[in-house]
């Protein structure tokens, strides 16, 4: 199993995931400091030269860079097409949709509003175009230990490390790192074809997610600066994304979608 994106927070889950239910894993990552493998997914002749050499039996695509329209819907294209018939699993994200008052489902149209969400909606016209048979993930903010940048977030916030707030007005469904983790590892296992949506059955916003951080972390809640994404004068962005998972839970069969203000074991995680 291929692991492109091995590096990073849900890479390295990932990784670890599907080394216990008994896979030969090679990841990659961009730099050779987290002991991967080094790929620049911009390089088309790097990343179909690593395939061929490897010469997976499923390929996950975790790869992605904010800033990077290189790295997030080049690299995905090339990774489709250095893929070719192998079991393909591509990472998308909740920001292809522009948001709205109700959930979205899998046969909601991207509608993004910046330019990440841009990236990523042309990473999945990509690879469904490329790799018919691959499954497109659309998940959404990952969280579970202080290692998610949604966690540090909250602590630089209380800690005065970083200025800022967080938004009372923008609505996701966070999903934790393992569930999300196992998921990707038995969707690369199976044969589901086309977008499938993958998420906490749990709507909550921002502001709220940092509040049940604090609270979690003994810290007054009400410490948590909050505010309106007007306010943060960021430009165009995505509002009230909700990601219906009904489909999900129809077909994954060992994978836990938990909410992160109600169960128990992962109350000490987020």
């Amino acid at each position: 199993m291929l692991v492109v994106g091995a590096g990073g927070y849900l890479g390295r889950q990932v990784v670890r995931r599907a080394t216990a239910r008994g896979h030969e894993v090679v990841g990659t990552a961009t730099t050779a400091a987290s002991g991967h493998r080094v790929l620049d997914v911009r390089s088309r002749e790097a990343v179909l030269a690593l395939l061929a050499d490897v010469r997976a039996e499923a390929v996950l695509n975790l790869a992605a860079k904010m800033d990077d329209w290189a790295v997030t819907a080049d690299g995905a294209a090339h990774v489709a097409v250095g893929a070719g018939d192998t079991r393909l699993v591509h990472v998308s994200s909740d920001v292809v949709h522009g948001g709205r008052s109700t959930p979205y489902t899998e046969d909601d149209p991207p509608d993004p509003k910046s330019r990440y969400g841009a990236a990523k909606a042309a990473a999945e016209t990509a690879v469904a175009a490329i790799a018919p048979r691959a499954a497109i993930v659309r998940t959404s903010l990952i969280v579970g230990t202080d290692d998610s940048q949604h966690i540090r977030l909250v602590h630089d916030l209380l800690a005065g490390r970083r200025s800022g707030f967080l938004f009372e007005d923008e609505i996701r469904c966070p999903v934790h790192v393992d569930d999300l983790a196992d998921a990707l590892v038995e969707l690369a296992e199976g044969e589901h074809a086309g977008v499938l949506n993958v998420a906490g059955p749990e709507a909550i916003s921002r502001a709220e997610l940092g509040r049940l951080v604090a609270r979690r972390a003994g810290i007054d809640p009400r410490r948590v600066p909050t505010g309106l994404t007007a306010d943060a004068k960021l430009g165009p962005r995505a509002s009230d994304v909700k990601l219906d998972i009904t489909r999900a839970l129809g077909i994954l069969r060992r994978s836990r979608l938990r909410p992160v203000s109600a169960d128990e074991e992962i109350q000490g995680g987020v």
